[in-house]
């Protein structure tokens, strides 16, 4: 046998050149990645099916999800109290039940009464806006300023007319859209009791069925991301609606305390919309301001003030006591995140974006990992450790 015949895989110019090169198998592996996209590009339009039965049942199956997180660790509870599985989830759907019919017959009325009083009156409220804001104008200290904030003024005016002359063309489409959307929101309420049910009886019995029919060296890894997963949602989703309902309930006693007209309801509709990271609060002020503006400078300032505490206290003690850093997501790749789901894919891109980012870095966090163990890629970063260590270690030792 040659010596050309003895030479191994590792010597040869390819391995040496290419796979031991990092920056060429990044290239590759790059390569690949966008040429997967442009070749889904091109036959995206064999997609649309799957998209649309997708959009179907999206909404049954977000409900289900949410409560399923929610309800998933009182289950776990009252089950290892020594009640069947099943008579704990009756249990709780009783509880759940129960809970509505309360907030039904005493909440909801309240709620229902001031948001109908508040859309009944805004065309009042913008108007007594318009009327502070020229005379606010009309002051003498802001004569340098007048034409700019006017012209200003003048554009959002110009928005609103058109705005509302598009609403008014487009009312017969949207009404149908409307009622399209209630239809679908009904079935999903009606449906989504159901779907619960056997997410809470069955979720242990379907990861395993899932997990055997994989091949058996795959079966470990995957079990462990499906846990991964399975514990970011459950963090993701119990946190939010957590810090959501506190949110509420926060502002809903600091308006009323104020005397701000409306307070129960805007304290809702705050809690509902802080579950948007960043983007909630900074809507949920809007009414409340224009209703500060209506009801004078002095409770302008107060509502201002109120959001200013609330901000402090949620971001300095609620959403680090209740979230934590589960996720391990930087804000600004959330707003990121935000900025493109939402502009993409609407109002469920917002809800969605996080924790389908969340579920996805898990998968390629135990592909690297797979990948650093299969390439030997990696192997200096133990060296760099262990000496540092050893350095660390004679250091000490010279001190002593």
């Amino acid at each position: 046998m040659t010596d050309k015949e003895k030479t191994s895989f590792k010597d040869t110019l390819f391995y040496k050149w290419i796979l031991n090169n990092q920056a060429v198998v990044s290239i590759i592996i790059t390569l690949f990645v966008f040429l997967t996209i442009f070749v889904f590009m091109k036959i995206a339009f064999l997609f649309k099916p799957i998209l649309t039965f997708l959009e179907i049942i999206m909404l049954p199956l977000v409900i289900s999800t949410i409560l399923y997180y929610l309800t998933k660790p009182l289950i776990d509870f009252i089950e290892s109290r020594g009640v069947k599985r099943t008579l704990s989830i009756l249990i709780v759907f009783a509880i759940i039940v129960l809970f509505l019919i309360w907030a039904i017959s005493g909440v909801f009325p309240t709620i229902q009464n001031q948001l109908t009083t508040f859309v009944k009156n805004l065309p009042d409220y913008v108007e007594k806006v318009n009327t502070k804001t020229a005379a606010f104008l009309k002051d003498n200290g802001l004569v340098n300023y007048k034409s700019e904030v006017q012209s200003m003024i003048n554009n959002i005016s110009a928005k609103a007319i058109s705005y509302a002359e598009s609403f008014s063309k487009n009312a017969i489409t949207w009404a149908g859209d409307f009622a399209g959307a209630i239809a679908r929101v009904t079935i999903a309420i009606i449906i989504s009791p159901f779907i619960l049910f056997y997410f809470l009886r069955d979720s242990g019995r379907m990861k395993d069925g899932l997990v055997a029919v994989l091949p058996t060296k795959w079966r470990q890894p995957i079990a462990r991301v499906l846990g991964d997963i399975n514990k970011q949602l459950s963090g993701y989703v119990q946190g939010q609606v957590t810090v959501a309902v506190l949110v509420g309930i926060m502002f809903s006693i600091m308006f009323s305390i104020v005397g701000l007209r409306y307070a129960v309801t805007f304290g809702v509709i705050a809690g509902v919309l802080n579950m948007v990271p960043y983007l909630g609060s900074f809507l949920a002020m809007v009414p409340v301001v224009i209703m500060g503006i209506v009801q004078g400078p002095l409770m302008l300032v107060k509502v201002l003030l109120i959001f200013m505490i609330e901000q402090t206290i949620e971001g300095r003690f609620v959403t680090p006591l209740v979230l934590g850093n589960k996720l391990k997501i930087h804000p600004i790749t959330i707003m990121f995140l935000l900025l493109v789901a939402g502009s993409m894919f609407g109002v469920w891109g917002v809800f969605l974006a996080i924790p389908i980012y969340a579920s996805i870095k898990v998968i390629a966090k135990e592909v690297f990992d797979w990948y650093k163990k299969v390439s030997g890629l990696y192997p200096e970063e133990k060296i760099i450790i262990v000496k540092k260590k050893e350095k660390k270690k004679e250091v000490k030792l010279d001190v002593k």
